[in-house]
């Protein structure tokens, strides 16, 4: 497989050789790939869906405790002015 770089990302590479962080391109390449594959995996960790309170509520500790989780409608205060 043959790779094109720009040349601001082959500057970065050769950098990172010359300061000791990789020993080629290749470690260069599989580090970064690492470091995708770690992002994607906190991306879609993090998108599960969200339990909403009623959810939550009514399992574990909570279920069969017959709460009642209808919304109660909550009505202004009478204001004098």
């Amino acid at each position: 497989m043959t790779i094109e770089l720009k040349p601001e990302q082959e500057r970065i590479i050769e950098e990172e050789i010359r300061q000791g962080h990789f020993r080629d391109a290749a470690e260069v390449l599989d580090h970064a790939l690492a470091a995708l594959l770690e992002k994607e995996a906190r991306t879609s960790a993090s998108q599960k869906p969200r339990k909403s309170l009623v959810d939550v509520l009514s399992a574990g500790p909570f279920a069969g405790s017959e709460l009642n989780l209808e919304r109660q409608r909550d009505y202004p205060r009478p204001l004098d002015l």
